[in-house]
């Protein structure tokens, strides 16, 4: 059996992984071995659907050492005014480059693909190839690095959770670019981000919006891209941070809170109607917001039980369907909602949030932190994990968690340089533009606000802190 020694043992080279290795060799001398199950870095990415984008901008996501895209602001279409958002391909292609020029030209990573890591054991952990079987031991004087705790869940690899008849016509949204021929009409199955992009696309193709179902068994409060801006435009970032902390200085319970995050424009919904349930992370322009609402045919009857030839079955009732419609299924999870679990232990590193929605960012962080400081405890108290949120009420949370700790970095002078260096920081450059009356009239507002904000939340809207 062939054995190999390393200082860090990665699994899992999906965006967190890899951003945490370019993050490492930075920071430190390390010798890194990373391990996957698939032939390509980038993880998730290599099985999503062709014509998804990032929703948050290109500029501040992938790793540190690479710039993703060109980081320029869209002038047509639905984005019109923000910044770029890459493709999948894009993506794919940019994490195969960042493994073989930065982190495998540096002489001290190694990437072994389609392999399995199997166990750890005294004296080793042990990965098996897919393609020979070969099993090789790697022995680690540091530290081993689970990137795949909180792995993404696409349509093209789950198995739904429903029965489907086998003369339905059902497909994963990744196959709407091999239609053959029109249906009856489209069912699109799925409340979030995925099941929002089948709409998009199938407007953008011509599809008329009558022709469209959409089974959404729960609303979901979006956050507004507009407030998500870097560089050049981070002033609207920090705008949406003061209004938000605003509203939340000043609610008087949770309901009030989510009315004023909604007035100020800070989040979004998609029917008025239609109390959300649901936050997921999912950004929307106002422009993408207007033509999803053009599908009027909404069906809210709970989740999807079964799909039979002539009938979809829901938790609460029942639509008729046929066998011509083409049944869509964006049902996947997306984010793992996973307990949260201590980032730092003895010997391994488990890969969480931190800053809410910000997951490439978070590993390099988690990384630097690592080189930089030698007490696990200290680690902790810097990296506190933020699960990623699903109930609309776990905004409040995740916010709390991230503001808490953003507040601790910027007392650490380290940390604060390394933020402010950092392209994965989307708040970097702000003093820059502290001569701007827009972005002095938002630092203002959240000095104002940010002690009764955070007092708020802790008190009045998140009791479990």
């Amino acid at each position: 059996m062939t054995v190999i020694d390393t200082d860090y043992l990665i699994i899992g080279a999906g965006a967190a992984g890899i951003a945490f290795a370019d993050s490492l060799i930075t920071e430190s001398d390390a010798d890194v071995v990373i391990v996957d199950r698939r032939h390509n870095p980038g993880g998730h990415w290599n099985d999503a659907y062709p014509f998804v984008r990032l929703h948050q901008p290109s500029a501040y996501y992938g790793v540190n050492s690479r710039v993703l895209g060109s980081d320029s602001i869209d002038k047509v279409g639905p984005n019109a005014g923000l910044y770029e958002r890459a493709t999948a391909a894009e993506i794919c292609d940019y994490f195969r480059r960042v493994v073989e020029e930065r982190l495998l030209a540096s002489g001290r990573v190694r990437f072994f693909g389609m392999c399995d890591y199997r166990f750890d054991q005294p004296g080793g952990h042990e990965f098996v190839s897919r393609i020979t079987g070969a099993a090789v031991t790697v022995r680690v004087r540091r530290k081993i690095v689970d990137a795949t705790y909180l792995e993404t869940a696409v349509p093209s690899t789950h198995a739904p959770s429903f029965g489907v008849d086998a003369s339905a016509r059902f497909i994963p949204i990744n196959d709407l670019v091999t239609l053959r021929e029109p249906g009856s009409g489209y069912t699109v199955i799925g409340a979030g981000k995925t099941g929002m992009d089948a709409c998009m696309w199938l407007l953008d193709n011509g599809v008329a919006p009558d022709v469209i179902r959409w089974i959404r068994p729960r609303d979901a409060w979006l956050q507004n891209r507009a407030f998500q801006q870097p560089i050049e435009l981070v002033g609207s970032l920090i705008e949406g941070v003061s209004l938000a902390l605003e509203a939340a200085a000043q609610a008087e319970n949770v309901r009030d809170l989510f009315c004023r995050l909604e007035c100020c424009g800070v989040l979004l919904r998609l029917d008025s109607t239609a109390e959300p349930t649901m936050y997921r992370c999912a950004t929307v322009s106002v422009s993408e917001l207007e033509c999803l609402r053009l599908i009027e045919n909404v069906v809210r009857h709970g989740r999807v039980m079964h799909i039979g030839a002539d009938r979809i079955v829901m938790q609460e009732g029942s639509i008729p369907t046929d066998r011509t419609q083409i049944h869509i299924d964006c049902s996947a999870a997306g984010l793992t909602v996973a307990p949260p679990r201590p980032i730092f232990e003895p010997g391994r590193i488990t890969l969480q949030p931190i800053r809410a929605c910000q997951p490439t960012f978070n590993a390099a962080l988690i990384a630097f932190v690592d080189a930089a400081r030698n007490d696990d405890a200290e680690k902790n108290r810097l990296c506190p994990p933020n699960p990623y949120p699903s109930s609309a009420l776990d905004w409040i949370s995740s916010t709390y968690t991230s503001q808490r700790a953003e507040a601790r970095w910027l007392r650490e002078p380290d940390i604060a340089a390394w933020m402010e260096r950092s392209r994965l920081n989307a708040s970097r450059g702000v003093g820059e533009h502290m001569s701007d009356p827009h972005v002095q009239s938002a630092f203002s507002r959240l000095l104002a606000n940010s002690k009764a904000a955070m007092d708020n939340l802790k008190r009045c809207l998140a009791p479990a802190y």
